[in-house]
């Protein structure tokens, strides 16, 4: 069983809870991820099985983008609703939403973040949440991401009797954002404690919410005998061009040899090669001939 499901993961799993119930489902051991969701956050997951687990590290690098709300007025120790609340600051009167689209505006392009303590990064070989737990602090590792857009969806809601602002936003934005983080650093931004309310990734490698299946619908579907939602792993290359192999290129590639830039006909930086139907390789140009940077399948 090869392929990838684009999961629709829900709120209150964890990722890795999701591989392990998949890996019951398909009676398949070889199942990953491709890029943690939290617990509090639902939405696309995509999961591969089998021989597309070689492609979970291409799937990483298509955009993401997510859905969600910021509500400012107070701050947590997790930047979700599931940790302890840490600051507040009772809003007598509502921000404009010109004063939080001009905010938005700010955190786009290559940003500077800081993971928040309650993560999976990892320093000196523990995650992030295991110092957190303790009370104990270390430093922790600064990251370049990039945001391409942070837009508010619709106006801003204020809550007079809690003294709290809430606005929906959607962002996109590259693999090691923490979208949280970012509502934190809106509200800082506006000088006021923030927390991100809610979060749903809307896409991820390339899949969209609508392309997504639940785990009781994937049950389903396995005890019908129909695997029809698993996708190819040609899903997670779409971003390379491919070049369709006559039988003796493939021969050669098969062993791994080095392909000529007029064999290939293309400039292109790397290529995905197709053979019976089926991407069977990706190489990489160096010095004009092409040479193999992964491969998926020799048969």
């Amino acid at each position: 069983m090869n392929g990838i499901i684009p999961l629709y993961k829900e709120r209150g799993m964890t990722s890795h809870d999701c591989v392990n119930r998949l890996r019951k489902i398909l009676h398949q051991k070889k199942v990953g991820h491709s890029g943690t969701l939290d617990p509090s956050v639902d939405g696309v997951l995509p999961i591969c099985v089998g021989s597309a687990t070689k492609v979970v590290d291409y799937l990483l690098t298509h955009r993401k983008v997510y859905r969600g709300s910021v509500t400012l007025g107070f701050s947590t120790e997790t930047e979700d609703l599931d940790g302890a609340e840490v600051a507040r600051k009772v809003l007598t009167e509502p921000v404009t939403d010109e004063t939080i689209d001009a905010v938005l505006q700010t955190l786009t392009g290559d940003l500077q973040q800081t993971p928040p303590m309650y993560s999976a990064v990892k320093v000196n070989g523990r995650k992030l949440y295991e110092y957190a737990r303790k009370h104990q602090t270390v430093e922790r590792p600064v990251r370049t991401i990039h945001v391409t857009r942070f837009d508010r969806l619709a106006p801003s809601t204020f809550d007079t009797d809690a003294g709290t602002q809430t606005f929906t936003f959607e962002v996109e934005c590259s693999k090691g954002t923490y979208v949280r983080t970012l509502a934190v650093q809106a509200g800082e931004a506006l000088g006021i404690p923030s927390v991100m309310s809610t979060l749903t990734r809307i896409e991820s490698g390339g899949f969209k919410l609508d392309e997504t299946l639940s785990l009781d619908q994937i049950q389903d579907a396995v005890d019908r005998d129909d695997l029809s939602f698993l996708q190819p792993l040609d899903r997670a290359l779409d971003d390379y061009p491919e070049i369709t192999l006559t039988t003796p290129l493939w021969r050669g590639v098969q062993n791994g040899v080095w392909l000529l830039q007029r064999e290939v006909n293309s400039d292109a930086p790397i290529v995905a090669l197709r053979y019976d139907n089926e991407i069977k390789a990706l190489y990489k140009l160096v010095d004009h001939k092409y040479k193999p940077l992964k491969m998926f399948s020799t048969k």
